[in-house]
């Protein structure tokens, strides 16, 4: 029942009774209006305009309405299925439509007297149960902290957890940290029984090797009651349709519970996603060959840069500069001699010219095809050098010289060089290294380059510099006025028994000349080129303007072709000022996609490629953990019971004593003007008081 307060003391009702019998007495008591009517007639305006009085002052006194709410809420009882492949291997055919019989009866049977909650759990836990069995992963712990986030705070009766205790990821499902407080009752299902299985249980190996490299993959197998049998480890390379074998190795095995590892070097001798397949072949009596098999794939990528160094003539800075930049294995070294026919510098990515241009090797062809296609140079600039010519062709230094007169000079990094840092030692070491020679004349750095080395003669630190670097339209370029650098190659080893401070200097150098900008105006990305076949394809555009500003007015129209050709279109979304798209889920096997847009006129185009690789796991453990689901009754006070008696789990939890019910009360308290009647009985009162005297030819 309600009831009613007030906030000043409920005895000043007393003054608003007064105060309106006192306003009513004043305005009819004397009255003479109505002296014609009857005398009822102003009793009854008087007592009108009392209540309305009376009312109106008692409410200034914020009466308050309060009442009390009760709420009986039913314990929350949640069903959850493991719908991992383990467990349908075992649970099919007629075993799974009496299962799912009784599955239904224990949730019809608690429906009357709980808030029932079904839960299926596999790669993500997700309201519902379809007994489809399909999930690619188990992940045990995680259902228990999802349980815990959704339900933990209500009224939490019982939890059934049907599963074979098989899990792949997460921890032990006993150890998740969920701090339920109701009985978890567990459903063992699968087959605790060893069978005879032979399996290739785990397969180690980088994702990612580079083109030309050789690398190694570890291989588990084991076996299970096989103890005398004989098989054949085989690892093969997948392309398309064909299936090349690449090693096998025989394998004797020697026990009923037998691990064998083996280490293999493979070559990654093709760019893109490689698809490699291990197996082992099968034993007589083995239970099932899906788990001797395990597919594999790796990203070869072709990061190497092709470098070619044109020299003028045989020199020993050419060897030295090979062996240094061979040494990395992300570079492809070619030399050649400029006067060589046939020379095709669009194939290379970065070229050294070394002691050219010259009186005898103008190169002009070769330079200006260099700028047709904007690849970077490094110029090394000898005794056999055209200084005359130099000057013409780059822009970092300005050079007067005859080259008939030189001089021995050492390099001092300058400190103002900022782009990219070398080592202290490359800074302490190097002015001590052997002279190099240089050319005599007048050399000078323009505002375009970054001096990295300027020339140190004798003692004398000069302000003409020996190793510049820089860029022009996009072009980047280097410029070392000398030449020697074997002497400086053979000292670092005499000093130090190493190449360390020589390979940091020509590396770092040749690695900034050689990096490249993505000037495209249209990309798109991906995290990842390998995805799991339970992972969304993700992709990401950008779109620039000419001044290279993030814009996104145009749409982006995406492609994806499968192995066998089979087209899925796309349209990506828009994001802020760029692009995203998920593809969803796709199949197994290797994809290309191409992008295609249309901005200010001209049609854009983005192509690449990746692979989605399946997911083992679950044909990798056949044989039930049952001891993971008593541990978990054990911990949270439940039950584990067989799969036939699935439907008895509902007797157990209604005789559970702390299984109950849950009444909540609630106190609302509303204020009592709030009220519209209260409003509607004012303004009839006052309504019928005017009525009447209106009626009576009084205002």
């Amino acid at each position: 029942m309600p009831n009613l307060s007030f906030q000043y003391p409920a005895w000043f009702l007393i003054f608003c009774v007064l105060l309106g019998l006192g306003y009513a007495l004043l305005l009819y008591y004397r009255d003479t209006t109505f002296r014609e009517q009857a005398p009822m007639l102003n009793r009854w305006l008087g007592v009108l305009r009392w209540l309305v009085v009376t009312i109106i002052s008692a409410l200034l006194l914020s009466p308050l309405l309060k009442s009390v709410l009760t709420e009986t809420k039913k314990p929350v009882v949640v069903l959850a299925q493991d719908v991992s492949e383990s467990v349908g291997v075992e649970l099919s055919g007629a075993a799974l439509e009496q299962y799912r019989q009784d599955w239904e009866n224990l949730r019809e049977n608690l429906a009357e007297d709980y808030e029932v909650h079904e839960l299926a759990f596999g790669d993500e836990v997700r309201e519902g149960v379809d007994f489809t069995f399909s999930d690619k992963v188990s992940n045990l712990s995680r259902v228990m902290r999802e349980i815990y986030d959704r339900y933990g705070a209500q009224n939490l009766g019982a939890v059934v957890l049907a599963s074979d205790g098989i899990y792949n990821q997460g921890s032990n499902p006993a150890y998740s940290g969920a701090q339920i407080a109701a009985p978890v009752f567990t459903v063992a299902l699968g087959d605790t029984t060893p069978k005879k299985d032979l399996l290739v249980k785990r397969v180690f190996h980088n994702k990612i090797a580079y083109l030309g490299d050789k690398f190694s993959v570890q291989i588990d197998v084991a076996a299970a009651n096989c103890a005398g049998a004989s098989t054949v480890l085989t690892i093969s390379k997948v392309s398309g349709d064909q299936t090349r074998t690449l090693q096998s190795f025989p394998v004797a095995v020697s026990g009923n519970d037998f691990f064998l590892t083996k280490e293999i070097l493979l070559d990654a001798d093709q760019p893109g996603v490689a698809h490699y397949r291990v197996s082992v072949a099968k034993v007589p009596g083995e239970r099932s060959a899906v788990n001797n098999t395990r597919d594999i794939f790796i990203d070869v990528l072709d990061a190497r840069q092709k470098i070619l160094m044109l020299a003028n003539g045989p020199h020993p800075d050419i060897s030295a500069l090979r062996q240094t930049l061979e040494s990395n294995k992300n570079y492809q070294v070619s030399v050649a001699l400029a006067g060589e026919p046939g020379i095709d510098v669009t194939k290379f990515d970065f070229v050294v010219l070394h002691n050219l241009p010259s009186n005898t090797n103008d190169i002009s062809g070769i330079l200006g095809t260099l700028n047709a296609k904007r690849i970077p140079r490094l110029f090394i600039a000898g005794m056999q050098t055209n200084f005359g010519a130099l000057a013409r062709v780059q822009n970092l230094a300005s050079v007067q010289s005859n080259a008939q007169q030189s001089d021995d000079v050492q390099g001092k990094v300058s400190p103002q060089f900022a782009a990219f840092s070398l080592s202290p030692e490359v800074a302490s070491e190097l002015p001590k290294f052997n002279p190099v020679t240089s050319a005599f004349g007048n050399f000078a750095a323009t505002p375009q380059a970054q001096v990295l080395l300027w020339k140190r003669i004798g003692r004398v630190d000069t302000e003409q510099p020996l190793l510049a670097i820089g860029e022009t339209d996009g072009i980047k370029s280097g410029l070392f006025l000398g030449e020697g650098l074997w002497k400086w190659r053979l000292f670092d080893y005499m000093q130090h028994t190493n190449h360390q401070i020589f390979e940091e200097l020509v590396g770092k150098t040749v690695q900034y000349l050689t990096l490249k900008e993505d000037k495209r105006k249209f990309r798109v990305s991906l995290d990842q080129n390998i995805f799991n076949e339970n992972e969304a394809v993700l992709f990401a555009a950008e779109l620039y303007n000419d001044n290279y500003e993030l814009t996104n007015v145009s749409d982006v129209a995406m492609s994806v072709r499968n192995a066998q050709g089979k087209e899925f279109l796309y349209t990506f979304n828009k994001l802020g000022k760029a692009y995203a798209l998920s593809a969803g889920i796709l199949p197994v096997g290797n994809y290309t996609f191409r992008a295609t847009t249309n901005f200010n006129g001209q049609n854009l185009v983005y192509e690449g490629r990746f692979s989605v690789q399946p997911i083992q796991l679950e044909l990798f453990a056949a044989t039930a953990n049952h001891a993971a689901l008593r541990q978990l009754s054990v911990q949270y006070g439940g039950e584990m019971v067989r799969q036939a008696d699935v439907a008895g789990i509902a007797e157990r939890i209604k005789t559970a004593r702390a299984i109950k019910p849950v009444i909540y009360q609630s106190t609302r308290t509303n204020p009592l003007i709030n009220l519209k009647w209260i409003f509607l009985l004012l303004a009839g009162l006052l309504s019928v008081e005017w009525f009447v005297r209106r009626y009576f030819g009084a205002y």
